[in-house]
């Protein structure tokens, strides 16, 4: 669905309030003055008002459903979609880290009641940004991770629920993670990919991998879904999911940890562990999922990789 207008150069005020309404729906612009949703009725209806309080402004405009046939594809604005999302994303993490840090530099009681202040606002900014994200942007899991370890640290009963969660974790690690099919989203990157080849190698020979949308999949019965919204193995406080297999596995390997920290520095952008290889690694994994649109192809591309990286630092102990 595409919206075209035309507003009067001055004033300056009518661009800005009709392009922060476009910001709102999640619009996102193709060229100047010409902004795009997935077609729906919803869609539609949005631009209609859009376009409404746009004649009340002064100006003009028309709305068209579209069809790209040349010169800009279909996954062209879907990836102009998924990088405005991500950028959201990215700015809500590193607000939920600031949090994290001013609620460990005062540590008062009264901090407390202001952080779940702040993190209420940060939650319903990820619910508001997760409404118009279309396609499933990198970085939701991230965010939602961080916001779930504020959470845990605000709970008064904090370390019994950690207790509880290892104990019911080391249960988990064993054959009940055998012979399940494990989902994640499609368009797999370096956390999709080095947590499936931990779990190919170190959790189940025989796991078969299913990838999906990231919006709207329900599982079915015997499947795992990992780095995903709402899944059994996705981020966590601050550890990205490879951390968190690792964790809830028990799989005590200096080695894996090594790599661990490479991928976490990569997908969490932190720079928590300052691995001098990560933006290496990085490249490799860029150049993987450019090269591969499949992902299947992509595992095996990545699993190749992490298999020679895990002998490197196994001969050298982590």
């Amino acid at each position: 669905m595409l919206l075209v207008h035309q507003l009067p150069a001055k004033p300056g005020y009518p661009r800005v309030k009709v392009w922060r309404r476009l910001q709102v729906l999640g619009a996102v612009a193709v060229r100047n003055a010409a902004y795009v949703l997935p077609a729906s009725e919803q869609a539609q209806e949005d631009f209609e008002w859009v376009l409404k309080e746009i004649g009340e402004l002064g100006g003009d405009g028309m709305i068209w459903e579209a069809r790209l046939v040349d010169g800009f594809s279909d996954e062209d604005v879907q990836g102009l979609f998924n990088a405005a999302r991500a950028e959201d994303y990215d700015a809500l993490s590193k607000n939920a880290r600031a949090l994290t840090a001013a609620l460990d530099a005062k540590g008062a009681p009264d901090s407390q009641g202001e952080a779940r202040t702040r993190l209420t606002r940060l939650r319903a900014e990820v619910a508001r940004v997760a409404a118009i994200d279309f396609f499933g942007a990198n970085g939701r899991e991230t965010v939602e991770g961080l916001l779930s370890g504020l959470e845990a640290r605000l709970q008064e009963d904090k370390t019994m629920a950690e207790d509880r969660h290892e104990q019911s974790a080391g249960g988990t690690a064993a054959d009940a993670l055998k012979g399940r099919v494990w989902v994640t989203r499609r368009g797999v990157y370096v956390d999709r990919i080095a947590s499936a080849w931990l779990i190919r190698r170190f959790i189940d020979p025989e796991a078969r991998f299913k990838f999906v949308p990231a919006k709207g999949y329900e599982p079915e019965p015997g499947e795992l879904r990992f780095d995903m919204y709402e899944g059994e193995f996705t981020h966590e406080g601050d550890r990205c999911t490879f951390e968190v297999l690792l964790a809830r596995t028990g799989l005590n390997d200096p080695a894996l940890a090594a790599i661990g920290e490479i991928v976490h520095d990569i997908d969490l952008k932190d720079a928590k562990f300052g691995r001098e290889d990560a933006s290496g690694i990085a490249r490799v994994m860029d150049g993987i999922a450019a090269a591969n649109k499949d992902d299947e192809r992509r595992l095996e591309r990545g699993i190749e990789v992490l298999d020679g990286l895990y002998e490197v630092f196994r001969r050298k102990r982590g």
